[in-house]
């Protein structure tokens, strides 16, 4: 029996583009392939590529450049190498790439990867590139092989893609199209697989993924906030969460179910952009300042102990510096525990790419150091009021020391402990001793999943012990 064909997978950008790449590896597996850590030993090289930012994009052609030089090494070897891009730089480029690197066999687009086995073996080394960017009216996914998973007891799994928001500054509707939702029931039966096979902590993925709509087993249409609840009876399934939301579709029901599920993790990705009602519109984000602050006293209120993150912009077009302050003061009102900050980035075929008042590469460079600075300081205060706490941990991965184990506490932070690799994949309950900036550190002192699980009031604060006396982003706001 001939030895299996290596691929090596590199992966740019959000949680959609790790999923896709586990969903690509299994779909190979099946054609032959076997995963490699190593690119040198690939036949077969798929970069999946991220084009949110300029930066994400360019670092594909240069990652492209030294692959260049590998294939020829491999070839006077005797190898042939198949370099594949894919993502969302392969959908808004195209063909583009393979006149660019023609070193490029194969560019496909996030809806068409399911078909990378069928491109591979219509691929022939040295031809002329195989372009496949079209959005394939066939689900994807029931193309795909059943779902298998690999060691963590953490797992993503993709809900939704797209959006029909049309942000001035973003290109996802645009690379990964129109909204669409997954039905009820293959989401089900993927996650019940899932939980077979050990995860206990699921993350909902999509691009708006708070527009969930798909269809029931009843036919009907249900939310994101009706879809947790099903999910949540799943056996085996400790842990929700979902990722990335709109404010426009933060809906009435979806407030709820934070309130009363106790699987639904108390932290929320909920992206403001700008501080300022004039760049927000500018944007096209639709949603003000004052709707998405009263989202946050509703969402409180719901559960206090819920800890926010987001992503704010610097530097969009016609940004002053009264507006920029804006964006400060809104980091400093809400107090988010983590930040995703972007220096804008005028990406082609976009509206704002176009749009007068661009800024000053060296304005938005220390802007981007000064809102960095005001999160930085809001995350560390964050961490520092665990400290203390016994918070429910899912142990996930190695530490970097011997007899050390890294988890994830219910606000997504990294926690460090001393425990044998026998808890791996276990929720237990860790007093946090030490906070860092970006992690904490703490000392496991029972098992944490019925401590978890206990709360049958639907208060969030007696989940973790908060009490009224809490710093404001534990605290309910006034009516």
């Amino acid at each position: 029996m001939s030895a299996p064909r290596k691929m090596f997978i590199k992966t740019f950008g959000c949680q959609m583009n790790v999923y896709d790449s586990e969903r690509m590896t299994q779909a190979l597996a099946a054609r032959g392939f076997a995963e490699t850590e190593v690119m040198e030993d690939a036949d077969l090289i798929v970069l999946n590529t991220c084009h949110i930012r300029e930066k994400a994009a360019e670092k594909v052609y240069s990652d492209l450049g030294r692959i260049r030089k590998l294939k020829q090494q491999r070839a006077a070897e005797g190898k042939d190498t198949v370099v594949t891009v894919a993502g969302c730089v392969a959908q808004a480029e195209g063909a583009e790439i393979a006149r660019r690197a023609p070193v490029v066999d194969i560019v496909v687009g996030p809806q068409s990867y399911h078909r990378l086995g069928e491109l591979l073996a219509r691929s022939t080394v040295g031809a002329r590139s195989i372009v496949e960017t079209g959005f394939p009216e066939v689900d994807k996914f029931a193309s795909l092989p059943q779902r298998a998973t690999g060691k963590s007891p953490a797992a993503f799994l993709t809900v939704q893609e797209g959006c029909d928001k049309f942000c001035t500054f973003c290109v996802v509707p645009y690379t990964r199209g129109a909204e669409f939702s997954r039905p009820v029931a293959d989401i089900e039966a993927e996650a019940r697989q899932l939980a077979r096979d050990g995860v206990r902590e699921l993350t909902l993925l999509g691009q708006n993924v708070n527009a969930y709509h798909g269809a029931g087993r009843d036919g009907s249409s249900w939310s994101l906030a009706r879809l947790i609840d099903q999910l949540a009876d799943i056996e085996g399934i400790e842990r929700l969460r979902y990722t990335t939301s709109h404010p426009r579709d933060l809906t009435d029901d979806l407030i709820e179910v934070h309130r009363r599920q106790p699987k639904l993790m108390p932290y929320l990705h909920l992206p403001v952009q700008s501080g300022a009602d004039r760049i927000l519109a500018a944007m096209n984000r639709r949603h003000t300042i004052g709707d998405y602050l009263s989202l946050v006293d509703r969402l409180r209120w719901a559960r206090p102990d819920l800890a926010l993150s987001t992503d704010i912009i610097v530097g969009f077009p016609g940004e002053t510096e009264a507006d920029f302050q804006a964006s400060l003061d809104i980091v400093e009102r809400v107090g988010f525990a983590q930040a995703y900050t972007f220096k804008y980035s005028a990406r082609p075929g976009t509206p704002a790419a176009t749009m007068p008042g661009q800024v000053a590469e060296d304005v938005k460079i220390d802007r981007l150091h000064r809102l960095q600075a005001a999160l930085n300081q809001a995350q560390t205060l964050f961490n520092s009021h665990c400290v203390g706490r016994t918070l429910p941990v899912l142990f996930d991965r190695k530490g970097r020391k011997p007899g050390q184990l890294i988890g994830r506490s219910p606000y997504l932070q990294a926690v460090h402990a001393e425990a044998d690799f026998s808890l791996f994949g276990r929720l237990l309950a860790v007093e946090i001793r030490s906070a860092g900036p970006n992690s904490l550190a703490g000392v496991i002192v029972q098992d944490g999943g019925t401590a978890q699980r206990s709360d049958a009031s639907g208060d969030g604060c007696a989940r973790l012990g908060l009490e009224d006396s809490e710093p404001a982003f534990f605290r309910r706001p006034a009516n």
